[in-house]
């Protein structure tokens, strides 16, 4: 059993949600982190992200993390969107890894692997 009195890992995922919530508070920007303004800065960083790619050819999209600036650029974006995800699960109240799990289990009934018999096809 663990101790509820310890501090997560700052990279575990409780952990960066916890200093993602303290970063926000030192800063007083509380009131602006309700669920529509989280959900709209996450869909202009997943935007960010995909400008990185917008116009490459399926190789150079492939290749993007062999070019170290733009490699950084990819890591970047990515934080962003996952801070603003864990942002959002926090102010509404949402566990992301019980969140993915059920859908995982939901999209694996409702699209079985070739030669299934098991659960819904697409088509359904």
């Amino acid at each position: 059993m663990t101790d509820p009195s310890a501090v997560p890992d700052d990279h575990s995922l409780d952990g960066l949600r916890q200093r993602l919530s303290r970063f926000a508070a030192a800063r007083d920007w509380q009131p602006f982190h309700t669920p529509k303004n989280l959900a709209a800065a996450l869909s202009v960083e997943a935007g960010e992200l995909l400008e990185i790619f917008q116009w490459l050819t399926p190789d150079q999209a492939a290749a993007v993390m062999s070019d170290p600036d733009t490699a950084h650029r990819v890591r970047d974006e990515v934080a962003d969107v996952l801070a603003y995800l864990l942002q959002f699960c926090t102010a509404t109240g949402v566990d992301p890894l019980a969140a993915l799990a059920a859908k995982i289990d939901r999209n694996e009934l409702r699209f079985p692997a070739p030669g299934r018999s098991d659960g819904p096809r697409k088509s359904d």
